[in-house]
Parts: structure tokens; C-alpha cells; sequence
């Protein structure tokens, strides 16, 4: 068993020129903190589609929350007061893990191929709002697995980091992402230029202490499936 993720960013179209740029350079800086720290193949497909090969899928829980919080911890287009704007704030982009088999991987010719892919692949199609209909964000957090009980468990699981992850500031979710790539607060405090103590406090207000055990409890979960 591999793990994929599949996401597609909310509301890119609405973006302005300086706005699409500013989320391209994001992107660029996320694939490559996801490689640095996890040796992940990730790539962006016409702007705004990501695609993330996890060849160690008791991570893809720590990933896809390290993804989310990247894309939400820098805010863009903030002067914007389109409603789609407000939404791309509040939720960033929508993430489906996928677990199963992968049959062909090469990254040099950028081939994902096998049943993980396609699990993630079609669970961030089914999202998509119809052209010319008002957009409404339900969920943005999905899983699906070839091991059914593996769906049952962490569906209603992600459906709460939600509603968890919606409720973050921007610098809430830029502690969370160094948090969840392994930090320690003083660490973090080095690196932001602020207190320990704000460093506490803001993982306090995003509920780190519920992240962590629900990302730890989804490693080990994964890692003691039936091989």
C-alpha cells in the first residue's frame, strides 16, 4: 500500500494576476519542503492541481495537514472582497488522501499510476462546482482506501480537522505547519521572530494537542495494517 493526495485550490480563478503568481510561488516552496523533509514527489498540473506520491502512507494524515496549513498560513489577495476570496482564506485548498496500491512510478516522466491515485484523483473531481453555480465548501478534507475499515475510521476524523483547520489564523497555521514537520516552539520562536510563549499559545487556540494525537493515532493505524 502507497499513499496519494490529490488537491485542487479553492476559488484559484478569482484570484488577480499578482494573486496567481504569489499562490505559483507558494506552491514552488511547498513541493520543496515536502521533498526536503518527507522525500515526496509533488507537482502542480495547470496552476492550480496538486498531486503528492507518498511512498511511506502512514505520513499522508501529516502531509496533507502540512499542505493545508502552508497554503492558509499566507494569506493572498487579502485586498480582495470577492466572497471566493474569503473563501480561499478560510480554507486554502481541498485535500483527498488516497490509499492503495501504485503500479508504475516515475518521476522523471512524471507517470503516477495505480489504484491510490485514482481514489484520491476522483474524490477532488466530485468536489468541483458546476460552471455558474455559487460556490459552497462543505468538506475539504477526504479519504478513501482500498481497506475499507481504514475509510470508516478516519472519514468523520478529517471532517473534524475541518472544521478545526477553518477556524485558524494565518500564523496559527504557519506554527502548525512547523509543528508538524517535526519543530520544537523554541525552535519555532527562532524562526518567526516571536516569543516561545505566543509560539504556545497560538498552537494552544489551533488545537495542536488534537492534531498531533489524531496524526500519530493515523500512523499507527497505517503502519499495522495486514502487509
Amino acid at each position: 500500500m502507497k499513499a496519494t493526495i490529490s488537491g485542487d485550490i479553492i476559488a484559484s480563478t478569482a484570484l488577480s494576476t499578482k494573486g496567481r503568481a504569489a499562490l505559483e510561488k507558494r506552491l514552488k516552496k511547498l513541493i520543496q519542503l515536502l521533498k526536503k523533509e518527507f522525500g515526496i514527489y509533488a507537482r502542480v498540473i495547470k496552476g492550480d492541481y496538486l498531486e503528492c506520491y507518498i511512498p511511506d502512507p502512514e505520513e499522508a494524515l501529516r502531509v496533507a495537514l502540512i499542505i493545508k496549513c502552508f497554503i492558509k498560513s499566507h494569506p493572498i489577495d487579502v485586498k480582495s472582497k470577492k466572497r471566493e476570496i474569503a473563501l480561499f482564506r478560510m480554507h486554502g485548498i481541498r485535500l483527498a488522501i488516497g490509499l492503495g496500491p501504485i503500479t508504475r512510478f516515475n518521476p522523471r516522466k512524471g507517470i503516477i499510476d495505480g489504484e491510490a491515485i485514482y481514489l484520491s484523483g476522483r474524490l477532488i473531481s466530485r468536489q468541483s462546482n458546476p460552471h455558474g453555480e455559487r460556490m459552497v465548501i462543505k468538506s475539504t478534507l477526504f479519504i478513501d482506501a482500498t481497506i475499507r475499515p481504514v475509510v470508516d475510521e478516519f472519514e468523520p476524523v478529517l471532517a473534524l480537522l475541518d472544521v478545526l483547520l477553518a477556524k485558524c489564523t494565518a500564523r496559527q497555521c504557519e506554527v502548525l505547519t512547523l509543528k508538524l514537520t517535526g519543530l520544537n516552539e523554541e525552535t519555532i520562536a527562532s524562526q518567526l521572530k516571536i516569543t516561545q510563549a505566543t509560539v504556545n499559545q497560538h498552537s494552544r487556540s489551533a488545537g495542536w494537542n488534537a492534531i498531533e494525537k489524531t496524526v500519530n493515532r493515523f500512523n499507527q493505524a497505517i503502519k499495522n495494517l495486514p502487509k
